[in-house]
């Protein structure tokens, strides 16, 4: 038997491989199929099934193209609907892969079809559990995501999530391990750990929503102090459901060279926005007009989503050299399909065109401590409430970047501001996007907070991010 975690940073998820005596299943597979197929061929195992934990919000499965690739059968648990063939499994409902055998554990409550899958090695001893967005590391799925489609409230998806856990998850073995579907980073949760493997023991121990005295504790406990989900999750949930154009074909399309010329008339036939993905440190330097930089280098692909919402939306890309396929890759693994080309040459042939470029106005924190004057100067920090909360300069608003698209259209155009985040990546997002949308009078600062606090700019006391937690 192998277990494979195969577990992309960017989006804090986690896919795995599955084989045993020449036949094998992968448990939510991500968009692109190639690397999976080059496992298979490796292996020399025959793709038996694809188990799905749910239909997921916060990235597109490639599982049709997967099915369609190598014959196996797509899974998920009892109640769903899709509009390709699948298995829609009864709870307790068995399938063997090899000499393993999988268990069908319905747990519904992040959303209705939640399953949680139970694997048995070949003695017949419980092994793992692939728990998808039910069990996290040091979390539990969040129960608001599904309220629409369910006719349901956030709380009584909750109260559901309190009896799958109870009744499915808590009884098994201490020493059954746990593969869930994320870990921190992803928006799915509110408090996932680092670690991305445990044993259900420790989460028996650890795990604040599995240590919660009752049902009602337990409600109130998971539903405190979740922000809005990313308006992007709806958009992969539908196409989850109805299944999308092969990946190949995205991939081709979004890789189509173009000069500058070629750049220029797409963007203006047909509104595509361009995304720059190079570092921050290289875009406030010189960049296309309108342009919004979201580095590669970060999380790129949420990051998007979350910005842009829209997967509909046309996009072309200003990528460094070599890194378009990366890009669109990536980009398609949260929806955005309509990825028009990239610019060839980058930067550099945009300006060799003698196209117009602009800059954001960046400086030190060194610089900023030079001329800030405390209680007069406006200080915006685009970190989460956590982060803002744990230190900050004092007196500093905090309009979160996830937010931008809400508290923009309150800034006074007139007003000057300095803007900073963590490190440079969020500030130079909501920078772009401040420009693009005609928001000149402000500053930028290189390094954000990192950089800030080791000046003599006043700043509030350092509180642990983890003692602000609210469960």
């Amino acid at each position: 038997m192998k277990i494979e975690q195969i577990y992309t940073g960017c989006l804090a998820q986690g896919a795995y491989y599955i084989s045993s005596n020449g036949e094998a299943a992968i448990v939510d597979p991500l968009r692109e199929t190639a690397p999976y197929l080059a496992r298979l061929q490796k292996d020399g195992v025959q793709l038996k099934y694809i188990f799905e934990t749910h239909f997921h919000a916060d990235f597109v499965s490639g599982h049709v193209d997967l099915a369609k690739a190598t014959g196996a059968t797509i899974v998920y648990g009892p109640g769903a609907e899709a509009a390709f063939d699948i298995i829609s499994a009864a709870d307790g409902a068995e399938f063997k892969v090899g000499d393993i055998t999988i268990k069908v554990l319905h747990t519904p409550g992040h959303t209705l079809e939640s399953t949680t899958y139970l694997l048995r090695d070949e003695t017949g001893k419980d092994h793992c559990i692939f728990s998808g967005d039910t069990l996290f590391l040091g979390d539990v799925g969040r129960p608001d995501l599904a309220q629409k489609a369910a006719h349901m409230t956030q709380e009584e998806l909750a109260g559901l999530l309190y009896d799958s856990l109870v009744n499915k998850i808590i009884p098994l073995a201490d020493d059954v391990i746990v593969y869930p579907a994320h870990g921190a980073g992803s928006a799915c949760g509110k408090n996932m750990m680092n670690e991305t493997v445990d044993t259900l023991g420790n989460q028996k121990k650890i795990n604040y929503a599995l240590n919660q005295p009752d049902k009602a504790s337990f409600v109130k406990a998971v539903t405190d102090g979740l922000l809005p989900p990313p308006a992007y999750f709806g958009y992969n949930v539908a196409m989850n459901k109805k299944g999308n154009p092969p990946f190949e074909a995205i991939l081709q399309q979004g890789t189509t060279d173009l000069t500058a010329d070629q750049f220029e008339a797409a963007a203006d036939i047909t509104g595509a926005l361009i995304i720059d993905t190079r570092s921050n440190t290289e875009f406030y330097k010189g960049f296309i007009p309108q342009s919004i930089n979201i580095g590669l280098d970060g999380d790129f692909a949420p990051w998007v989503g979350t910005l842009l919402a829209n997967v509909d939306m046309p996009l072309l890309l200003l990528t460094d050299k070599g890194r378009e396929t990366e890009a669109v890759t990536r980009l398609s693994r949260v929806g955005f399909d309509r990825i028009t080309g990239y610019l060839e040459g980058g930067f550099e042939a945009w300006l060799a065109a003698g196209k117009q470029a602009d800059v954001v106005n960046r400086i030190s924190a060194a610089q900023m401590a030079e001329t800030f004057v405390p209680g007069k100067d406006k200080v915006i920090d685009v970190r989460k409430e956590s982060e803002y909360a744990a230190a900050h300069v004092e007196e500093a608003y905090n309009k979160p970047l996830a937010f931008i698209n809400d508290w923009i259209k309150d800034l006074d155009r007139n007003e000057h501001f300095f803007m900073h985040c963590a490190g440079g990546y969020r500030s130079m997002i909501a920078a772009s996007i401040l420009q693009a949308r005609g928001y000149r009078n402000f500053t930028e600062i290189a390094g954000g907070f990192s950089a800030i606090s080791e000046t003599s700019i006043p700043k509030t006391d350092f509180i642990c991010q983890s003692k602000l937690m609210k469960f």
